[in-house]
């Protein structure tokens, strides 16, 4: 097991590493926060559309189905027993920094941090379950995340995302057999290999930004994270036992758990005028402590699954 976690460890600091590229030119303001949102536009437009499309070229069968299934079952349980939890928590805070933990604790950042953890702790085969956690994140996001931080529901807004859309097109492309002729297939596939560097380096920046130094003044922002980085993800073990999914599978699933606070949670908190100081503080605490939690869980998961 030791061998094994120091494996995760290095795979793990991998991509810190290139996140303190990032981090290093965000202090050296080579990396302004307008070329930040540029980039994430195009992890968003093109680059996370295409890792979606192509990770749902496969062959339709009864076991495939039922494990993707299964899996998203497994991903909406957590949800579903985090979501009453919270509302138990941080009662005493003032409405929009409670709406901001409440939210912090729930969701994860499973696209920007989650997929390239996926490909590098589990291998490409399991970025299928990343795709299937962004569906089941976006269900929730634009339903109870936004209930949460104050807004109103929206169809339009839950459904015409590209996320959403790309999925959509990836899953009628898997319903009827559809195979993307090979030059279109492998331009997209060059384009998804830009997700983990690029979704690194905008990390980094983001934390450049954020003021590190007052972390230490707020102990409520550990909390969070401890909910985030150890709650979630053990509940998860514990609730996708009876659904016997597949050992790849169930790390995927408890590794997507294990994840920081969404980056989400400071644009939200943006777009519906709650504590955006306190969002961003709790995305960067969450990231940093997650070097320490994330190899845990990791081979936690690969030890309870039988994965070799």
């Amino acid at each position: 097991m030791l061998s094994d976690l120091l494996i995760v460890v290095g795979q793990v600091l991998t991509l810190f590493l290139m996140m303190g590229v990032g981090f290093a030119f965000g202090k050296l303001r080579w990396f302004t926060e307008e070329a930040s949102g540029q980039m994430t536009q195009l992890i968003l437009y093109v680059v996370g559309p295409c890792i979606i499309i192509t990770n749902l070229q496969l062959d339709a069968s009864f076991q495939v189905v039922r494990t993707m299934l299964l899996a998203m079952l497994g991903m909406a349980l957590t949800y579903i027993v985090m979501i009453p939890l919270s509302f138990l928590l941080f009662r005493k805070e003032p409405e929009d920094t409670r709406v901001v933990h409440r939210f912090g604790i729930i969701y994860a950042n499973n696209s920007f941090m989650g997929l390239p953890l996926l490909a590098g702790v589990l291998g490409e085969d399991a970025l299928l379950f990343g795709v299937l956690s962004m569906l089941v994140f976006s269900l929730f996001q634009w339903t109870h995340g936004v209930l949460t931080m104050g807004g109103k529901l929206s169809v339009k807004s839950a459904v015409l995302n590209p996320g959403i859309i790309s999925i959509i097109i990836g899953v009628l492309f898997f319903a009827v057999g559809f195979e993307i002729p090979s030059p279109v297939y492998n331009a997209m596939d060059f384009m998804a290999d830009l997700n983990t560097p690029l979704a690194m380096f905008i990390i980094g920046g983001q934390m450049s930004r954020a003021d590190i130094g007052s972390l230490i003044k707020k102990p409520k922002l550990y909390l969070c994270a401890a909910l985030k980085l150890i709650l979630a993800p053990a509940l998860t073990c514990v609730l996708l036992l009876p659904l016997n999914l597949s050992p790849l599978a169930y790390c995927a699933v408890v590794v997507l758990a294990a994840c920081p606070t969404a980056g989400m949670t400071s644009m939200f908190s943006q777009r519906f005028h709650r504590d955006e100081s306190t969002a961003a503080q709790m995305v960067t605490l969450s990231t940093l402590l997650s070097l320490l939690t994330l190899p845990v869980f990791a081979v936690l998961a690969r030890t309870i699954a039988g994965l070799e």
